[in-house]
């Protein structure tokens, strides 16, 4: 599937870590999944070029909308814009870094960010309950690629809806993925048919994701390879462009 002579990586957050679809040159794609982002990247050479569904760079300050590449990429997206959370700052990232044990414990928490969120946001925002459940995969990117900035050149951060809609001539998906949490078959297919039209077989997306990974991760991964396969052909496109970089100069970007 890739021609660009480097491994392709797509990843994507899941219940057992990180969900990774990947491809070498003149191989087939494969799939699996990584107990962390560090051991998905030390599994792959050096100059792999990674894409992956989560936020990358953090600002000190949220404007209206985001950081910045979220109210960039949702006019998109039609109906399927909901999909793209808006990402508070940094403290608010780490205001709560516990592993909580009780639902109750996990619904304080997400008040005590929503009120830092607050404080460090212009208009002042709380934090959506969907947004603060990937709390945890944004702080494990975050700090690791603060600690190896080498890192940052193969490290992309792309979103699925965007991808989908750039691979499909700029036009959003029709039918959402899932709906209240579980599977929308209609909205799998859809976007099977169109990996399919990209160089997927049928065959590869309908086999079970890997344990510790749910159906639609294994799509969200599946499409970022393609952009990683984009970014490192030179036909992706940054939102904003070029991208900005937050206060530990890590790029902040949307590639698709």
């Amino acid at each position: 599937m890739t021609s660009t002579g480097v491994v392709l990586v797509g990843a994507d957050g899941c219940r057992a870590g990180w969900l990774a679809v990947r491809c070498a040159p003149g191989m087939a794609p494969s799939v699996e999944v990584f107990a962390s982002f560090a051991a998905l990247l030390a599994a792959n050479p050096d100059d792999a070029v990674v894409a992956v569904d989560m936020p990358i760079g953090l600002p000190e300050f949220s404007g209206k909308g985001g950081r910045g590449p979220e109210a960039l990429v949702r006019p998109l997206l039609g109906a399927r814009q909901s999909s793209v959370f808006s990402i508070p700052s940094r403290a608010a990232l780490y205001a709560d870094t516990s592993d909580f044990t009780t639902i109750e414990a996990w619904y304080a928490a997400h008040r005590r960010v929503s009120a830092v969120a607050r404080t460090t946001s212009d208009p002042p925002r709380g934090v959506s309950i969907q947004a603060f459940g990937i709390f945890s995969k944004i702080r494990e990117i975050d700090t690791l690629l603060i600690e190896r900035p080498d890192l940052r050149g193969p490290v992309f951060e792309s979103h699925p809806e965007v991808a989908f809609c750039r691979l499909n001539g700029d036009q959003a998906m029709q039918l959402p993925k899932t709906i209240k949490g579980s599977v929308n078959p209609v909205g799998m297919a859809e976007r099977k048919a169109l990996l399919c039209r990209h160089g997927y077989a049928m065959d590869f997306l309908d086999q079970p994701p890997p344990r510790g990974a749910a159906a639609d991760d294994f799509l969200d991964a599946a499409v970022m390879m393609l952009i990683a396969g984009r970014i490192a052909g030179g036909k992706a496109r940054p939102f904003p462009d070029p991208p900005r970089a937050d206060g530990f100069g890590i790029p902040v970007a949307i590639w698709a």
